[in-house]
């Protein structure tokens, strides 16, 4: 993704349209036109913004109140510098005086907190009204930046809980008495603003953004792409497999859906188009696999590192767990690319259109980084932080053996100042969730909506998740995986645990759904994203991208009824077992989604499959043995109608 817009049209057609493709879809590209000295002046600014938080995370203690404030100060500061207030045609190096304004008066409600951290700890739960004004500012601020830079969806949810809690939610009978009770906690406390999401959004996931903005110059992506058409595109519906196969190696190394589907899209969607796949599919095979970049191991989505906090389980524990599921779903996206090839006699790319895999081996050193954090992790010896920096030195000592990727001082400086630019809309996404958990904890309201689902559900578990689900994707339309995560984490994950699903797996399952809503209609970005590219259908996109995402619907169920497969409470023997019928599962109804098993499938013997598919996925000897002999009696009737063809054609 490009740093700053550019004034000049580019040499060829083909940039532009990604381009424009990422500022659609992607309100983090929509950013302001600096050229000149003024650009570099904002490069510099986010530049050292990457440098403080990196020295702030790794060598200094300070009070934690001070570090957060002046994180958030960095954020409002280089939030105004780089997002206008509105898309379309930005002047080329100007600010309006009203951004200056809130620029200004935003970052300095912030500092005001961080030089006055120690008076205002000590001065307890009794504020001044200029206090109040200060916290209000800040809010407001923040809230701007979020609205810019994330979009309007998670500033609706905070607005309505805001006007709940004033109307409603709060005992103190006058308005000011409100006021004066919620500023200090959503702005003054550990509570608000700067609870768990900033906390750890600062001290875990800058590094991570800074590591993946450095992995990116290192040409790594251009090796996914090419070992996996050297790995897959040879077979039936190559360039499809490529696409999954590069979108989980992607997905290592990046958690945006967006960017992921436009990154390998770009690539992948017109070689799907070449070789006979509809612009739909195309499209949504791209959305459905790049999708699943945020719950690959290692770096995964931001919100892994906050529910790593949430459920108060090392990081490194939670890669480990995360494995099983993500293959699982990438298994399923590749078996129905797999079954969409089969059915329309799809080949694969020749062999000329394909790389030589012995010299790609010789570029294996570029994994090298991502072996040495992954190692660093597991080992558990330092900090999570202190591994990822020694991975981006690493990427850089690493790049030097790749001739046309050297990462230069210049691409170290273009780096870091990526690295903090990415970092402005995470942050500001996890600010304002914390305003929306804060509220929901203030108010009591988490176990008033607890309640009633539990209420509603009975002690029906099946229910609770399919309730649970729907809030997930509802919610997650339009609002940001980490956001998504942080209001489900304090409303819907205590649900499953009340309903006895282990900790671990409740948050995994909210994890999951809101992350799936980046591929649901009717607000499905990356599937937008990828219909843009193959000039297809967007909702028929969607919907495509939703079917062939089928195992990300039921892979969270499968955990949430039986926690062995993120390795709770279970023995090797029960990780097999489950996994195997999980597998078979959703190859069943894989394949029946597409209508094609062995041969085309007809109404009745899709029906069977299904059943027999969900039967296999829910946890049991009774249900596995049932799911079994129907999914083992469409085979039959499948080889026999295979066979039969083949006489036929004889």
């Amino acid at each position: 993704m490009a740093l700053f817009k550019k004034k000049q049209a580019p040499e060829t057609q083909e940039p532009m349209d990604l381009e424009s493709v990422m500022k659609k879809y992607d309100r983090e590209s929509n950013t302001r036109i600096w050229e000149g000295v003024p650009k570099i002046a904002v490069t510099c600014c986010l530049a050292v913004f990457s440098l403080f938080c990196i020295y702030v995370t790794l060598f200094t203690t300070w009070l934690e109140e001070i570090r957060l404030t002046s994180f958030m100060a960095f954020i409002v500061f280089l939030g105004y510098l780089v997002f206008p207030a509105k898309k379309g045609h930005q002047k080329v190096n100007h600010m309006p005086w009203y951004d200056i304004l809130l620029m200004v008066c935003g970052t300095a409600a912030y500092l005001y907190f961080t030089f006055n951290a120690m008076s205002i700890i000590q001065q307890g739960a009794i504020f001044s009204w200029y206090q109040i004004v200060i916290g209000i500012v800040g809010i407001a601020a923040l809230a701007e930046v979020c609205r810019r830079s994330v979009g309007l969806p998670i500033l609706i949810i905070a607005g309505i809980l805001i006007v709940y809690a004033l109307i409603w939610g709060l005992a103190n009978p006058s308005l000011w008495g409100k006021i004066n009770y919620m500023v200090p906690q959503l702005f003054y406390s550990k509570t608000g603003i700067f609870s768990t999401p900033v906390n750890v959004c600062s001290k875990f996931i800058v590094v991570f953004i800074i590591f993946g903005a450095f992995l990116e110059r290192s040409g790594i992506a251009d090796f996914f792409i090419n070992i996996s058409n050297a790995a897959v595109g040879r077979f039936s519906g190559g360039p499809a497999k490529v696409a999954v196969v590069v979108s989980a190696m992607e997905g290592m190394v990046s958690g945006s859906s967006v960017a992921n589907t436009v990154g390998s899209g770009s690539v992948t969607i017109p070689l799907m188009k070449k070789t006979g796949y509809k612009p739909e599919f195309a499209a949504a095979a791209e959305a459905a696999a790049s999708t699943g970049g945020q719950i690959m191991p290692p770096i995964m989505g931001a919100a892994a590192f906050l529910l790593a906090e949430n459920v108060s389980i090392p990081y490194s524990n939670i890669i480990v767990r995360a494995i099983l599921p993500a293959v699982l779903y990438f298994a399923g996206v590749f078996i129905a690319v797999h079954l969409e090839a089969k059915r329309e006699g799809l080949r694969g790319l020749t062999k000329e259109e394909l790389p030589r895999f012995l010299p790609l081996l010789k570029q294996s050193y570029l994994l090298f980084p991502l072996i040495l954090l992954v190692y660093l992790v597991g080992t558990s010896q330092n900090s999570i932080q202190y591994a990822a920096a020694l991975a981006i030195v690493a990427v850089i000592i690493v790049s030097m053996f790749n001739k046309g990727n050297r990462i230069t001082p210049k691409k170290i400086w273009e780096a870091l100042a990526s690295g903090g630019q990415g970092m402005i809309t995470v942050a500001a996404a996890c600010g304002i969730a914390g305003v929306i958990s804060g509220i929901i904890t203030m108010t009591g309201l988490a176990n008033v909506i607890i309640n009633g689902i539990v209420a509603l559900a009975g002690n029906n578990l099946i229910i609770a998740l399919f309730l649970t689900m729907l809030c997930c994707i509802v919610l997650g339309m339009g609002v940001p995986t980490t956001a998504n995560y942080c209001i489900m984490a304090a409303t819907c994950a205590p649900i499953l645990v009340r309903m006895g699903v282990p900790a671990l797996a409740a948050h995994f399952f909210v994890f999951y759904f809101g992350i799936v809503a980046d591929l649901t209609p009717p607000v499905a970005l990356a599937a937008y994203a990828g219909a843009a590219i193959a000039q297809a259908n967007p909702m028929k996109t969607a919907f495509t991208s939703t079917k062939l995402a089928i195992g990300a619907f039921i892979v969270p169920y499968v955990f949430a009824l039986n926690p062995a497969m993120l390795f709770i409470d279970t023995s090797a023997w029960e990780v097999i077992l489950i996994c195997v019928t999980s597998l078979i599962g959703i190859f069943a109804v894989s394949a029946s989604l597409q209508g094609f098993f062995l041969d085309r499938m007809p109404w009745y013997q899709r029906v069977i499959c299904a059943v027999g598919g969900l039967l296999l996925i829910y946890p049991g000897i009774v249900t596995d043995t049932i799911g079994i002999s129907l999914v083992a009696v469409v085979l039959v009737m499948q080889l026999m109608t295979h066979k039969k063809r083949n006489l036929s054609q004889a």
